[in-house]
């Protein structure tokens, strides 16, 4: 059972993690033949002053 984890920075609706959702499912059913009901997606909103690359905070991005 495939398991997708999405890190993402926090601040999209509800409805746009509805839409990411169904087009990560049907990529996976697309490409692997993966069932969706054999598919979990977790979605994780992490703020942009807990993100960091390159030796600075996202927020100084």
């Amino acid at each position: 059972m495939p398991v997708v984890d999405v890190k993402m920075w926090e601040g999209r609706s509800a409805e746009q993690k509805n839409r990411l959702i169904a087009a990560i499912t049907k990529a996976f059913e697309d490409t692997l033949n993966t069932k969706p009901d054999h598919l979990t997606i977790v979605i994780m909103d992490i703020p942009k002053e807990n993100w960091g690359s390159r030796g600075k905070s996202a927020v100084n991005w």
